[in-house]
């Protein structure tokens, strides 16, 4: 990788939940760090200035979970493809679930992802290790190797364990190392076939589906699990009113508990699959709007701490056909900065609590020393136009992955530069 240049940013909104610090100030970079924050330090020359007025400057965005296909599914998207639609968000650091072929069950699939990305220095990709072999939930895997190999974290993608008392040897494991495990709360067998909630729009449709028991079935055993294992979990994409009362709930029993919601959960209903869009053919799938309502309130009362991209990049083929028969998934990334100023623009979240989700809150998840801005810290920040209107559309799409519904919608909020570690990644 380059060696990182000396920067300074200029006249910015400086926003840093961390520290709770808002104010227009300079930002000087040198050897991938912050230097300083406000006047230069003397003699100090910087080989490059970068003039944000009129912009905000913040930490880079941490993602916890951005599906990056490589290894194994590559027609989808590479993290060359997805590391540049990434920094062009705004995103520094991604977890990239263990699904990927071969999954990420030993070391040396881990390293391989981390010397990938590192090679294309485009964003920080931390690989989540599978809880059990092949993600078959039978065997626990080798789960200190797998940290002492970078990742921060276990789970199972979307692929359930089944066996409860396999569920719970691998939390007690998981504990005496430390490591949060990272839980899709979907009940197999409740959710088999599904593809839509299951309510009067789908009945209507004629839709398979999913009912809200598929998530709170799940959330109750893996909260019973963990209060019984002292083990610490977080369930990654809640999409249910009663899912967020019971992890509140949980939470203040003292049970190790914490839970994000992907950014499209926040705006799209079970309404939006009226006319097929393969698009919002997700899973979780999209709810009703009082369980929307609901993770906007858990949100803005903490009791999500976290939201997510959620990014599932697929090749055109895989969302052609009958909606059942379609993959779910939507390319989450370049959406995250607009959608998530649209929870500003509607009075869910200040500007501060905003970036908090996007910074400090999953970097704590995580327990990474990421998310904030001071001196000593790895300069990994991003400098956005909160006014900026633009449309997607398929010629500026920068993911492989093209399957958005907000594909013409017009949107508000552009990165103009993203730095990972002093060095610009991005610039528009």
């Amino acid at each position: 990788m380059l060696n990182a240049p000396r920067l300074s940013i200029r006249h910015g909104r400086l926003i840093d939940p961390a520290s709770g610090q808002d104010a227009v100030a300079d930002i000087h970079l040198a050897e991938g760090r912050v230097l300083a924050i406000g006047a230069a330090p003397s003699g100090f020359q910087p080989d490059r200035t970068l003039d944000a007025r009129g912009q905000v400057v913040c930490p880079g965005f941490v993602d916890l979970c951005a599906r990056v296909r490589e290894p194994g599914h590559e027609q989808k998207a590479t993290i060359a493809s997805e590391g540049r639609a990434a920094a062009a968000s705004g995103v520094t650091t991604l977890c990239c679930p263990p699904d990927t072929r071969p999954v990420i069950d030993t070391p040396a699939v881990a390293r391989l992802v981390h010397q990938i990305s590192k090679r294309h220095g485009l964003v920080r990709i931390l690989p989540i290790g599978a809880m059990t072999q092949g993600l078959e939930g039978k065997s626990i895997t080798e789960m200190a190797a797998l940290k002492l190999a970078g990742c921060p974290a276990l789970g199972q993608a979307d692929r359930p364990v089944r066996d409860t008392q396999v569920q719970r040897r691998a939390l007690e494991y998981a504990a005496t190392f430390g490591l949060p495990i990272f839980l899709l709360p979907l009940d197999p067998e409740l959710s088999a076939g599904g593809c839509a909630h299951e309510g009067l729009v789908g009945t209507r449709l004629g839709l398979p589906g999913i009912p809200e028991a598929a998530e709170t079935v799940a959330v109750a055993r893996d909260l019973a699990l963990a209060e019984q294992t002292g083990a610490r979990i977080h369930f990654r994409g809640l999409s249910t009113a009663r899912g967020v009362e019971m992890l509140a709930e949980a939470r203040a029993r003292g049970v190790r508990a914490s839970g994000d919601v992907a950014l499209h959960q926040l705006f799209l209903t079970e309404h939006d699959l009226e006319h097929f869009d393969a698009n919002c053919h997700l899973i979780p799938p999209l709810r009703t709007p009082a369980d929307r309502d609901a993770l906007r309130t858990a949100l803005a009362e903490g009791v999500l701490t976290a939201v997510c991209s959620d990014h599932q990049p697929h090749d055109a083929d895989a969302k052609l056909g009958p909606l059942p028969e379609t993959a779910p998934g939507l390319s989450g990334l370049e959406t995250v900065l607009p959608l998530a100023l649209r929870l500003v623009a509607t009075g869910v979240l200040d500007l501060m609590g905003m970036i908090e989700r996007l910074t400090v809150g999953p970097a704590s998840i995580l327990e990474r020393d990421l998310g904030r801005i001071a001196p000593g810290t790895a300069a990994d920040l991003c400098v956005f136009d909160p006014d900026a209107v633009w449309t997607p559309s398929p010629a500026t799409w920068i993911s492989q992955g093209r399957n958005t519904p907000f594909m013409g919608h017009e949107l508000r909020g552009r990165v103009s530069w993203t730095l990972l570690g002093g060095r610009i990644v991005f610039e528009r």
